[in-house]
């Protein structure tokens, strides 16, 4: 999971530097097919290519259709909003999806964890700070990406183990591609790119490549209330990143917003591995003679 949010948050990086010459469908598109033949290559090497009927898998499809909107929505803000600042909200990702855990998976959630969820999209909303004329746009594209990305991580839980880590980058990745390349006319059409922009785009599609794999071998393989704290990390590289190459500094409300969502996700975290804790400790108890 550390690599996953450092390989993404450079791939956002490298993504944001290019918004300004093309839109998002163009960016999808160009990155896609950079990421396609690469995960393509790997995977058939490794033997990794299943069958295609996986798609009608209602996980898998859900998964699809919720990375999609994920994408489509998060490099919307990336234009116009400062790169922590998006980092910062997807930060309550570990809560939405305890929510949906919750809502759509039958998950038992106490008083505790609900208050914590409340708290950190409180935190969510001192981050945003709407003003006067409500949400900005950007701000919108953002807690819908949140939204996408829990969708996404949620029905990866549901796919069966037997689909292949590898095989399910792969439809992911072309079918992005596939979805960017529809939008490049209705979203402004085709515009020119230097070699440095494709360049940039190649080491996107590197690293995407890289988060691909790495999240959700965390997600079908780790522990989720161990794996998710790690999903901060992200938080480090955005900040450092913005700095460095885009001139961003988070101000205090910001701070403030960031530390309360961290705060409601880590005790999110921590009541889950109490909740597991108690069951397993009763368990092993041995029995009375």
């Amino acid at each position: 999971m550390a690599i996953a949010m450092a390989a993404f948050t450079c791939n956002d990086a490298l993504v944001k530097s290019v918004t300004h010459t093309m839109n998002t469908g163009q960016i999808l598109f160009v990155r896609g097919l950079m990421t396609s033949a690469l995960v393509l290559v790997i995977a058939w090497r490794m033997g990794a290519l299943g069958s295609w009927r996986v798609l009608l898998q209602p996980a898998v499809a859900l998964r699809l259709a919720a990375e999609i909107f994920a994408s489509l929505t998060f490099i919307s803000a990336l234009g116009a909003m400062p790169l922590a600042n998006i980092s910062a909200i997807l930060q309550s990702l570990p809560l939405a999806v305890t929510l949906g855990a919750a809502l759509f998976l039958g998950e038992q959630v106490g008083w505790r964890r609900w208050l914590a969820i409340v708290v950190g999209f409180v935190g969510v909303i001192i981050v945003i700070r709407p003003g006067p004329e409500g949400f900005s746009l950007a701000a919108i594209y953002a807690i819908a990406s949140m939204i996408g990305a829990a969708t996404r991580d949620l029905a990866t839980r549901r796919i069966h183990s037997n689909v292949s880590t590898l095989f399910i980058s792969v439809v992911t990745a072309i079918a992005i591609t596939l979805v960017g390349g529809a939008l490049i006319v209705p979203m402004g059409g085709w515009q020119p790119m230097s070699l440095e922009i494709i360049g940039r785009l190649a080491a996107a599609s590197v690293l995407l490549l890289v988060g691909y794999q790495t999240i959700v071998n965390a997600m079908r393989i780790g522990e989720i209330s161990f794996v998710a704290p790690f999903r901060y990390v992200s938080l480090l590289w955005a900040i450092a990143i913005g700095f460095l190459f885009f001139g961003e500094l988070p101000d205090l409300w910001m701070t403030i917003g960031v530390s309360i969502i961290i705060a409601s996700g880590l005790y999110t975290f921590y009541r889950e591995n109490r909740r597991r804790a108690v069951p397993i400790a009763q368990e092993s108890k041995p029995e009375s003679l």
